[in-house]
């Protein structure tokens, strides 16, 4: 028998809402799912894409996932994962590195076995290369195949790729599909062509007010059959208010449902409508915040007849963002490449691929010049001495 832990959409570095604390939290379950991966004591963990909310992550993120890794490898579980189409680049990916140095393996065509279980890669596939796409997938001697891909599948809801149409074009029988790309975990089953198994794992972490179920994760044995089972992981609080204000209610009718909630430390999100009267998001947001939650969004989708007028000011991004750097400690190659982004060393088109080649030759080298210089009486907002790509929008 083959066990292993099917995870997907981590989206490392995705700074929710504009907390760094939501960044932090995206890292924090991932670093569950690990620990979860070596108690449980699995076979393998497979990621099914978008392990980084976007291509060029900072070098915290990297770093994160890193640490992360080896929490797996020290443990001997291997990590296989494939790219999905928040984090995809034209050429080498993140994967790629975390692959050179032993932290993963990039799945693809030709079969990884794990125990029983020969595991194949599809990456997301954009929609115009679906049609004229090879599945050229290496034959294998296992008792069970499965195809980890990212995309949304049919015959799920809202999809708009054929799963049946992948297996029925691939010359390997595969018992199921682990995939990832749809937040909502969800589990099929199909009867043609083929009798296998489709199943999601859901995000790990919210990464958007309509993600109200528990985040977690898959469990998948491969024995006899197919056994499919969800876990859920212990992530922030997310506080969902829906109020509909009958005629002559408003704001007071939404602070009394709000303080029926334990909002300390939660993501609340307040869901308006009704005939009521026009609420101002920002004294509910405010009212929620005084209560300890660590913030607070209004939806009102109702049409109101009257327009108001929001006044908004703009800061002069550049002067923002150098008086940013100078607050920093930073060490040498932090600045490298704080010039490599902002500066506009290289062309825009190869900024990633120049980060990524600087990363690779500093961490290989190994001499701590990621280490910030010592931080001056003025404390910096970012704790770890480094400047991330926040900084620079």
């Amino acid at each position: 028998m083959t066990r292993i832990l099917h995870t997907g959409d981590t989206h490392l570095g995705y700074q929710q809402y504009h907390r760094p604390a939501r960044r932090e939290d995206f890292t924090t379950a991932f670093e569950q799912v690990a620990e979860d991966a070596v108690d449980d004591g699995v076979d393998a963990v497979v990621h099914a894409g978008d392990l980084f909310h976007d291509r060029t992550p900072t070098l915290s993120d990297i770093m994160g996932a890193m640490s992360v890794l080896r929490i797996l490898d020290d443990a001997d579980v291997p990590f296989l994962a494939i790219v999905g189409n928040h984090e995809s680049k034209r050429n080498r990916q993140w994967l790629d590195l975390f692959e050179s140095m032993g932290l993963a393996t990039r799945l693809g065509s030709t079969p990884v076995t794990v125990g029983n279980t020969a595991f194949y890669g599809l990456d997301f596939v954009p929609r115009s290369r679906r049609e004229s796409y090879d599945y050229d997938f290496a034959d294998h001697d296992d008792e069970h195949a499965a195809l980890v891909s990212h995309g949304l599948f049919e015959p799920f809801e809202h999809g708009d790729w054929d799963a049946r149409a992948v297996l029925e074009a691939s010359p390997v029988d595969f018992d199921a599909m682990l995939l990832g790309d749809d937040h909502t975990p969800q589990t099929k089953q199909l009867e043609e062509p083929t009798e296998a198994w489709l199943t999601y794992c859901g995000s790990t972490e919210r990464a958007s007010a309509s993600e109200r179920d528990e985040r977690g994760y898959n469990l998948v044995a491969f024995d006899e059959g197919v056994d499919i089972r969800r876990r859920g992981l212990d992530t922030r609080d997310f506080v969902f208010v829906d109020v509909e204000l009958k005629e002559g209610e408003g704001s007071r009718v939404i602070r009394e449902r709000i303080e029926e909630y334990d909002v300390t430390d939660a993501v609340v999100i307040v869901t308006v409508s009704g005939e009521g009267e026009e609420v101002m998001p920002a004294g509910i947001e405010e009212f929620a915040e005084e209560r300890g939650a660590l913030v607070t969004r209004v939806n009102d989708g109702r049409e109101l007849n009257e327009e108001t007028e929001t006044e908004v000011s703009f800061a002069d991004p550049d002067e923002a963002v150098r008086e940013r750097v100078q607050e920093l400690g930073l060490s040498p190659a932090a600045r490298e490449l704080d010039e490599t982004v902002r500066a506009s060393k290289v062309p825009d088109s190869n900024v990633a691929d120049a980060v990524e080649r600087r990363v690779t030759e500093v961490i290989d080298s190994d001499d701590g010049v990621f280490e910030g210089v010592e931080e001056s009486d003025d404390e910096s907002d970012t704790a770890d001495g480094q400047v991330t790509m926040e900084d620079y929008r």
